[in-house]
C-alpha cells in the first residue's frame, strides 16, 4: 500500500549527477519527510515525483500513475506547495483560493480553507500586503483545496514564526489524519521529527537511510553525553553506557547536587549532520 514507489532512479544534468539510483517508497497515509542538504538531488527527486522533470532511467508511481505521463484524474489527486507559487498583486487572498478551486471538481470549500490556513483576517487583501509567512500560508491553501489525496509540501514553514510554525504543524496531523498522504521536505529538524513517523536522507544522490526519526543513524543506541563543572569551574563530560551509575558517583564526590549537571543524548539533527558529512558527494 504505496503512495510512491520509486526504483533505480537517475537523473542526470551533462556530466552532473544529481540523483543516482535512488530507491524510495512511502506508505499510504503516512507523513515522510525528505531531508538532504542544498545539492544533494532532494529537489529533483520531488521535482520528478510531481511530474514536473523527466528521469533520465527508473521506475516510478505516484498514486499508481507514472507521474511523467499523468491523467487528468491523477493531476486533481495530488497537492503540491511549491517554495513559492507566484505572484497575484491585483487579486484577493479570497479572490485567488476561489479561482483555484475552480480547477478541482471535489474542492474544498474556499473559505473553509482560507480560515484553515489562519488567513481569514486577510481574505480581502491584496496579496501585495501579505507578509513572507502570510504569502506561504497562501500557497499552502492553493495546494490543499482540492483536497488532495497526496501532498507534496516543499519548506512549508519558510518565514513563519515559532508560534505559527506550530499552528501549521497541526494543520499537516488534521489534513493526515483525514487520509492525506504528506511528502514533506524541510531543513528544520525539529519539524521532521515533530511531523513524520519516518524520514528519508537524501546525500550525494542517493538514499542514504530510511527510518523512524528516533531510530535514524543508530540514534536510539547512541551513548548519552553526562557534562558536569569541577570545583575550579571547567566543564567536564564523558559518554557513557551508564549514565545513572555515573551521577550517582558524581553526586557523592560533590557531596550532594551537582554544579551545571546535564545528560544529553545525540538530537535528529546531530545525526543527520553526522550522517550528510560522512556521505561522499556525487
Amino acid at each position: 500500500m504505496n503512495a510512491i514507489t520509486v526504483r533505480g532512479l537517475h537523473k542526470s544534468y551533462g556530466a552532473v549527477s544529481a540523483v543516482n539510483g535512488l530507491d524510495l517508497e512511502v506508505r499510504t497515509g503516512e507523513i515522510f519527510a525528505l531531508l538532504g542538504p542544498n545539492g544533494a538531488g532532494k529537489t529533483t527527486t520531488v521535482e520528478i515525483l510531481e511530474g514536473f522533470r523527466s528521469r533520465g532511467a527508473g521506475d516510478v508511481e505516484v498514486l499508481g500513475e507514472d507521474p511523467a505521463a499523468p491523467s487528468a484524474a491523477w493531476r486533481g489527486r495530488v497537492g503540491i506547495v511549491l517554495q513559492g507559487t507566484g505572484e497575484f498583486d491585483n487579486l484577493t487572498v479570497r479572490e485567488i483560493v476561489h479561482h483555484f478551486a475552480g480547477f478541482y471538481s471535489g474542492a474544498d470549500d474556499p473559505d473553509a480553507v482560507i480560515a484553515r490556513v489562519g488567513l481569514a483576517e486577510k481574505a480581502r487583501a491584496r496579496t501585495h500586503a501579505l507578509s513572507g509567512g502570510q504569502k506561504r500560508r497562501l500557497d499552502v491553501a492553493l495546494g490543499i483545496v482540492g483536497r488532495p489525496e497526496l501532498l507534496f509540501l516543499d519548506e512549508p514553514t519558510t518565514g513563519f514564526d515559532p508560534e505559527a510554525r506550530r499552528e501549521f504543524w497541526e494543520l499537516i496531523r488534521d489534513l493526515n489524519a483525514g487520509g492525506t498522504t504528506i511528502l514533506l521536505t524541510t531543513h528544520y529538524l525539529d519539524e521532521a521529527e515533530a511531523l513524520a513517523a519516518r524520514v528519508g536522507v537524501i546525500a550525494g544522490g542517493r538514499l542514504v537511510e530510511v527510518s523512524t526519526p528516533a531510530d535514524l543513524g543508530g540514534r536510539q543506541n547512541a551513548l548519552p553525553t553526562v557534562r558536569w563543572r569541577d570545583p575550579d569551574g571547567a566543564t567536564r563530560q564523558e559518554r557513557t553506557a551508564t549514565p545513572t551509575a555515573l551521577v550517582t558517583r558524581l553526586a557523592e564526590q560533590f557531596g550532594g547536587e551537582v554544579p551545571g549537571l546535564t545528560i544529553t543524548r545525540p538530537t535528529l539533527e546531530d545525526i543527520y549532520l553526522r550522517m550528510i558529512s560522512t556521505e561522499d558527494p556525487q
